[in-house]
């Protein structure tokens, strides 16, 4: 068979044709299997996702049915607390109130104890810009004991308040008032004064002191270190009874005092002067006066005994002073005198070691209308030893009164004579 020109023209254009249909078919082939491989992968994912919300679910069925299913696994308390440690959703929290002796005893009294604050004039020295100006000195506690009319009255140890140009007094709800000083003692270091009794809603009740066993609960309310501190509460017990304190009242360094106090161990500090002591029943049963301050020393507290301070309260109010009996002398302690005066101008026998010698008779006073005399050496008071100045003033004090008569032995020039001299009030000792 022979072919034309055009035929086998033709015949190239068809094996072209098919070979390019042949090419498409691979790359339709090619594109096909991409698109399988495709959503295979697809298909991958898929199924990763639908177990992964599977996984999901169950663990929120199960933690939301594990808490009734506890009590019924073995070892379920276990399993229950250590599930609230491990999860720590939340910090489970109680409400208690708890009530006591002591915090009933607080809640009775507290309100009753108030801050004061001493305002003085202060002079300086010259490049000192405030001197002349008023501003506080120092500040301790009171307790307000009653409320009469308009006014509250509020005991407080006198050294808080001595020299004071003014005093204020701070409330247990942060108010102030300006007080007046009623009447002060600096033998008991004592103190009344007054303020509005506005606001006034808690007075302290008086107990009896006389009835404090060694051991007892007390409770100290104060401001120990400054009103920053105020109405801090100290407990303890009552250490002891019927202490005896001496006291440096001028601050020459002589004793010049002894105060009779209760001991205890509740912490008492600079600030709390004249705060309450407390008993369980919330009762005043002493008024916070002084510390022992040492490195040596640890909860030794003083206070002066409410049966003690009562007297003086009154006394107080009434008058604005205590009035006790005096004698008209100047005194200094035998023991003070050097031995060799003893003997040469005194005269004092051997066996004598203690009394107080007189060193100054006031004109016109008690002692020298009982003819006493200067250098007359005091041993005994209304058959009563007398040792030191400090015996002497306790019973002239706390044993006597004006109007009596003391009997009195002393030594003159060597010989033991005896006086009687009749208690007057009088502004010298």
């Amino acid at each position: 068979m022979s072919y034309s020109p055009e035929d086998e023209k033709k015949s190239e254009q068809d094996q072209r044709m098919l070979e390019f249909e042949d090419r498409l078919k691979r790359e339709e082939e090619e594109k096909q299997k991409r698109q399988n491989k495709k959503n295979k992968g697809g298909s991958k994912f898929g199924y990763f996702i639908t177990g992964l919300s599977g996984v999901i679910v169950g663990a929120l069925l199960l933690w939301l049915l594990l808490p009734s299913l506890a009590d019924q696994l073995p070892g379920a308390n276990q399993v229950s607390s250590s599930s609230n440690h491990s999860t720590g959703s939340t910090i489970s929290q109680t409400a208690t109130e708890v009530t006591t002796d002591v915090t009933t005893a607080v809640e009775k009294a507290s309100s009753a104890v108030v801050g004061i604050t001493n305002i003085q004039e202060v002079t300086t020295n010259f490049w000192n810009q405030s001197a002349g100006k008023e501003q506080p000195v120092g500040s301790g506690s009171g307790v307000v004991y009653k409320v009469d009319g308009d006014r509250a009255f509020i005991i407080t140890n006198h050294h808080v308040v001595e020299d004071a140009k003014q005093i204020e007094v701070t409330l247990d709800d942060g108010s102030k008032a300006e007080a007046q000083l009623v009447g002060s003692d600096i033998w008991t270091d004592l103190a009344v004064i007054s303020i509005s009794s506005k606001g006034i809603d808690t007075v302290a009740q008086f107990g009896d002191s006389e009835v404090l066993k060694q051991g007892e609960t007390v409770i100290a309310i104060g401001n120990p270190l400054g009103l920053d501190f105020y109405g801090s509460v100290t407990t303890g017990v009552i250490s002891g009874k019927d202490r005896s304190v001496p006291v440096d009242l001028n601050e020459d360094g002589v004793e010049d005092w002894s105060t009779d106090v209760l001991q205890t161990d509740a912490a008492i500090n600079a600030g709390n002067s004249g705060g309450a002591l407390i008993n369980i029943a919330g009762e005043l049963v002493g008024i916070n006066s002084m510390k022992i301050a040492e490195s040596s020393v640890e909860g030794l507290g003083f206070a002066i005994p409410i049966n003690s301070a009562i007297p003086v309260i009154e006394e107080l109010e009434q008058s604005g002073q205590v009035q006790r009996p005096t004698m008209g002398v100047s005194l200094v302690d035998l023991s003070e005198v050097p031995s060799y005066y003893q003997q040469q101008n005194l005269q004092i026998p051997d066996e004598v070691t203690s009394g107080v010698v007189i060193s100054q008779v006031v004109r016109g006073s008690a002692a020298e209308k009982a003819g006493l005399q200067q250098y007359d050496v005091i041993v005994e008071m209304d058959g009563k030893k007398i040792e030191n100045a400090i015996d002497l003033r306790k019973h002239l004090y706390n044993e006597t009164e004006i109007g009596d008569t003391l009997q009195m032995k002393v030594y003159r020039q060597g010989q033991l004579v005896e006086a009687h001299l009749e208690l007057v009030q009088n502004a010298e000792l």
